[in-house]
């Protein structure tokens, strides 16, 4: 996720490669890979980014969160800006170490690999609308970003977090049957994700309710509403409910 932001950030032009510092307790291979592909500057040394950074974007796991942030305590700054993309860790948490500090949470997406991320961006008091703005942006170059209260991290984990792994049970589920009906694999697969980007991509641009939409496509005795009738008597929308509250679910466990 940390090279997904990285490249973002370059392919939008917000930043020049020589503006971003990445650290890493390790030089090899993580940071030498890295500077070789993007022009970034790596450090090994942590005060390295407190001297000549304004904005850090933690990307490690959750469990790293309590040492690394006790590490950046005694360089940090009223205008430091800290950005956290780690499930499970509350700002009230970080606040706990660090003390009253500017702070955003964010949760991405792994599709921001590719452009086309979902990121929600919950900024606590000591931060200033133009820089809640700013993390949005920074957020935009993945693909599209929305501020959120952060009492609703557990509901954008579950809806946009998580889901792009069920989303992918779906593609395999349709790519089965396709190739259940005689269709090659690699074909049934290129057919059901286009299907699933397109049908996202008429909710996104269209405004239409997804009921709307659905209805459009279901003609009265037609072959689309006997499959949404098969979808519904195995409790296809029931399941996936039960997914997203799953997911949120052991977020708050997390926290």
């Amino acid at each position: 996720m940390a090279k997904a932001i990285i490249n973002g950030l370059i392919a939008a032009k917000l930043y020049e490669p020589a503006e971003i510092l990445v650290y890493n307790h390790r030089y090899e291979p993580t940071l030498a890979q890295l500077e070789k592909e993007t022009g970034i500057t790596g450090t090994t040394k942590l005060a390295d980014v407190t001297e000549k950074a304004e904005i850090f974007v933690l990307a490690v796991k959750p469990f790293v969160f309590p040492r690394l942030l006790a590490d950046l305590k005694a360089g940090l700054t009223e205008e430091h800006l800290l950005v956290s993309i780690a499930a499970g860790v509350t700002i009230a948490q970080m606040e706990e170490i660090i003390g009253a500090h500017k702070i955003v949470r964010v949760m991405p997406n792994t599709p921001a690999l590719v452009g086309e991320g979902m990121s929600s961006i919950s900024p606590n008091g000591q931060v200033t609308e133009a820089e809640a703005n700013e993390v949005k942006q920074l957020f935009e170059s993945l693909g599209k970003a929305e501020q959120v209260p952060e009492s609703m991290i557990d509901a954008v984990i579950g809806v946009s977090g998580s889901s792009p792994a069920y989303t992918y049970l779906f593609i395999e589920a349709l790519a089965d049957g396709a190739v259940a009906e005689g269709m090659p694999r690699p074909m049934a697969y290129e057919f059901a994700a286009q299907a699933v980007l397109g049908a996202a991509k008429m909710v996104l641009e269209t405004k239409e309710h997804p009921g709307v939409l659905k209805d459009r496509v279901s003609s009265p005795g037609g072959t689309t509403i006997q499959a949404v009738k098969a979808l519904e008597e195995n409790g296809f929308r029931a399941a996936v409910i039960k997914a997203v509250q799953a997911a949120a679910d052991k977020s708050r466990e997390m926290s």
